[in-house]
């Protein structure tokens, strides 16, 4: 006895006959790849992980308060790196502020050293930049202060 094609359900063989024009693999991915771990990709592994534990022999309690654990020390050191930026900036707003008026030394673009007075600051970016003489001068580009 021979077997011949398999039919499909619509009709043809499956051999013969595409199912369209569609493909198992994309040329663009569905979704960016994350490149950091937040308290949302933990809680996920961790919601996937108790989905898909043996009845028979659920998780651990101990294992599942310490990922617990882990997880709000991971949001609090978010929380913590949060913070230090903030503070650093304002850190560094203040000192900006506290050179208008003040005689101060810098490196130029090119390398050599200038000086003269602050005169404003601006706080457009991550670092402010104080007006001396004329030129905008990043603040960690200055390197001495008189007066």
């Amino acid at each position: 006895m021979t077997i011949g094609p398999v039919s499909s359900p619509v009709g043809g063989t499956a051999a013969s006959s595409p199912v369209g024009t569609t493909s198992l693999t994309s040329a663009t991915p569905t979704r960016a790849p994350q490149q950091t771990m937040d308290s949302s990709v933990f809680m996920d592994l961790l919601v996937t992980q108790l989905k898909n534990q043996d009845p028979s022999s659920p998780m651990d309690t101990n294992a599942m308060i310490s990922q617990t654990t882990q997880l709000a020390m991971m949001e609090k050191l978010t929380q913590l790196a949060s913070d230090t930026t903030s503070g650093l900036s304002v850190q560094q707003r203040s000192a900006a502020a506290a050179l208008i008026g003040k005689a101060v030394t810098y490196l130029a673009a090119d390398g050599t050293a200038a000086s003269g007075t602050a005169s404003s600051v601006a706080y457009n970016g991550t670092t402010p930049t104080v007006t001396v003489g004329g030129a905008s001068v990043p603040l960690n580009s200055i390197t001495g202060i008189t007066g």
